[in-house]
């Protein structure tokens, strides 16, 4: 029995990636005696990084079950395609709204935002448009397998609920898993200097509706938040 077979819960994962400088980012792996899940895969390009971490963790990569993306932005989900060419029995998993943009089929609202203002933007403001644009299109497609929605209690761990938290992006999901009383927080809330904080308005498609996120997020009987911009804080 390989050693990854005695690893279980939600184990945060620490990935460095070299993008004008460091971006540190925290994918989970959700780990019981059937289900390897991970959840969030990170910029395109990523794998190699991706497979490291997991090894590291005790969990090699082609144990992987299956991806779950929190939302479509590059940084999240740029990886799936590279895993599903890879890996093609991994089951990938989104929210509807996530898995029309994820799969080519539907452009990203951040895009359709961004072109819209970009005539009142500053020079700095649309070459920085021009770098989330071209990070975009640097992804390629990836089929989503199966679609999920707020409400919906994944096997894993022993329960996990799929929690809605639009905002950050409209179809933008977090997940609770219940027996360890663990929010898995995508960009819903961010973690800085030990402490949590809505998803930052400059990114929030919406940040009135990003706010009620975080509160809903924050409401539930949780001790421990892992949010993939700034890692674990324990409550």
């Amino acid at each position: 029995m390989e050693a990854g077979r005695k690893i279980s819960g939600a184990i945060p994962l620490r990935v460095d990636f070299v993008r004008k400088g460091i971006k540190t980012i925290y994918p989970v792996l959700l780990c019981d005696g059937e289900h390897r899940i991970l959840v969030d895969c990170g910029y395109p390009g990523g794998l190699p990084l991706l497979e490291r971490a997991s090894e590291e963790a005790g969990i090699p990569f082609r144990e992987i079950t299956g991806v779950i993306v929190t939302h479509h932005d590059y940084d999240h989900c740029g990886t799936l395609a590279d895993i599903k060419e890879k890996y093609p029995r991994v089951t990938t998993m989104a929210s509807g709204p996530d898995a029309l943009v994820i799969e080519g089929k539907e452009k990203s609202v951040r895009l359709r935002q961004t072109q819209s203002v970009l005539i009142y933007l500053s020079e700095l403001e649309r070459r920085r448009a021009d770098e989330i644009r071209a990070e975009f299109e640097s992804m390629k497609p990836a089929r989503i397998d199966a679609v999920v929605e707020g409400g919906d209690v994944m096997p894993w761990c022993g329960g996990t609920e799929i929690i809605a938290t639009p905002g950050h992006l409209p179809g933008h999901i977090s997940m609770f898993v219940r027996n360890e009383k663990t929010v898995i927080t995508g960009d819903a809330l961010v973690a800085l200097l030990g402490r949590l904080h809505a998803a930052s308005p400059r990114y929030s498609f919406d940040i009135e509706t990003a706010r009620l996120s975080a509160k809903k997020l924050l409401s539930l009987d949780a001790d421990r938040f892992i949010c993939y911009h700034g890692g674990v804080v324990d409550r």
